[in-house]
Formats: C-alpha cells, sequence, structure tokens
C-alpha cells in the first residue's frame, strides 16, 4: 500500500480569460482553486528539511500563472494543466485539483461552478 500524506491549499485567486464565450475572453473573471498534493512527508519531517517536501508557496505561484496564463475554453482544460504543474513537482505523487467559477455565465441563480479532477504520476 502507497502511504501518501496531503499538503492542502485551498481559495488561490486569479484572474483569467477561460471560457467560450467572447464576453468571457475580454473582460476576464476570477478563478479560484483548491489543491490536494499527495506526498510522503515523513523524509522532511525527519529532518525538519524543505527541500524534502512540496513548496506550497512555489506551487501556489505556478498555479495563479496557470489561470492568468494562455486561455482555454473549458475549465476542464485549465484543472489539468494545473494537475500537470503539480505533479512537476518532485515527490508529489498525487494531485486533487478543483477549479472555480463563481462568475460564469448562467441564467439562473447558482453560488458556484467547480470541476475536480484526480491525477497521479502512475
Amino acid at each position: 500500500m502507497i502511504r501518501v500524506d496531503r499538503v492542502a491549499l485551498r481559495g488561490l485567486k486569479a484572474r483569467g480569460h477561460h471560457g467560450v464565450f467572447p464576453r468571457e475572453r475580454e473582460e476576464g473573471q476570477t478563478f479560484i482553486v483548491d489543491l490536494v498534493l499527495g506526498l510522503d512527508t515523513r523524509p522532511a519531517a525527519a529532518d525538519d528539511d524543505l527541500a524534502k517536501t512540496v513548496h506550497y508557496g512555489i506551487v501556489a505561484e505556478e498555479v495563479v500563472a496557470v489561470v492568468q496564463g494562455e486561455p482555454v475554453n473549458l475549465i476542464e482544460t485549465l484543472a489539468e494543466r494545473i494537475a500537470q504543474v503539480c505533479l512537476k513537482h518532485d515527490g508529489v505523487q498525487q494531485v486533487e485539483v478543483c477549479v472555480h467559477k463563481p462568475d460564469a455565465p448562467i441564467t439562473v441563480p447558482f453560488d458556484d461552478v467547480t470541476v475536480t479532477i484526480i491525477r497521479s504520476r502512475v
């Protein structure tokens, strides 16, 4: 059985220009990202060494850069790009990405739209 600990980042906010409608691409909107990174934190804890775990500050900056970067039509695509960035970090074996689009162009009252994906190295 593979042991996976979790490091979570919740509520990362960034403005992006994602969506299928011209207004979304032109005006942009706020996206919120929640991450759960799966990794073995025992080596870092044993030595109290940041180099032996994931630096979540750097991950946060990279995720925000993806949201602010090249526009895509679907938040599914955005979530996939975010997952791939997270999995490039040594030690990160799995990632759960939830992308929130609270200002989605929906004609009825709603609180939020989310897409959640789970990706792993295997």
